[in-house]
């Protein structure tokens, strides 16, 4: 057993579990090619037995400073949830076309992909089967790096992050995440207690999918048409 590590109001921080072995379901390629963005959830809970396997797998990710100075909160509970939870679904398709067009967004099907999107960012929250508040150690203000180096922190935890979402996906487990506004940042802290020097890059989302759930054509891009050779 790890030490513990206490979070206020009932929510549960993954360094109180044990980790068990882990057996791999899924080949590696198959896993990133079954990888999918899901909002629309079966409303049914993650076990947390694969909760602690996909949270495992992303502390296999590699690390900057060789700490791994992550902590994951879990918040299962539903009324814990809407808590935390300061992010509203955007209702119109009007009101999404308008910021699309603020952006200069012209690309169909990256204009869709925000419309299958914008309405979900509570609900693929707040319904998914399990949702994750990952948060990493910063040795300064992440908004204001001193260097390019000064953002390895912020880059190692996205690689457990993408590694936690394809042990997911090898589970049969798919999910979204969203990085927070700023005032849901501050509203987050104030609910988690987490100390100053730990930021959340974002939240994750896991779960079953629903089995009308929206999955939005994605742009096909080819490999070949992204590699150069010794020169760009």
């Amino acid at each position: 057993m790890t030490n513990s590590c206490p979070i206020p109001g009932g929510m549960v921080c993954a360094s109180n579990f044990h980790t068990p072995k882990m057996e791999a379901t899924m080949d590696v390629y198959e896993a990133i090619a079954t990888r999918r963005t899901i909002r629309d959830f079966e409303d049914k809970p993650v076990e947390m037995s694969i909760i602690e396997r996909v949270l495992d797998a992303g502390l296999k990710a590699p690390t900057n400073n060789h700490l791994r100075q992550w902590e994951f909160v879990i918040i299962n509970d539903r009324e814990e949830r809407a808590k935390v939870l300061r992010v509203k679904n955007m209702a119109g398709r009007d009101e999404c076309d308008k910021m699309l067009d603020g952006f200069g967004l012209t690309d169909e099907v990256q204009r869709n992909m925000f419309h299958e999107a914008m309405p979900r960012q509570f609900s693929m929250l707040y319904n998914a089967g399990c949702l994750i508040l990952p948060f990493f150690k910063v040795r300064e203000p992440l908004l204001h790096p001193s260097s390019l180096s000064s953002l390895n922190d912020f880059a190692s935890i996205w690689c457990c992050i993408e590694n936690i979402l394809l042990a997911s996906a090898s589970e049969g487990i798919f999910g979204v995440t969203r990085i927070p506004m700023a005032e849901e940042s501050e509203h987050i802290k104030t609910v988690i207690g987490h100390p100053d020097n730990y930021v959340m890059p974002c939240y994750i989302a896991l779960g079953y999918p629903a089995k009308n759930a929206s999955k939005p054509k994605q742009k096909n891009i080819q490999i070949r048409e992204k590699m150069h050779t010794d020169k760009w």
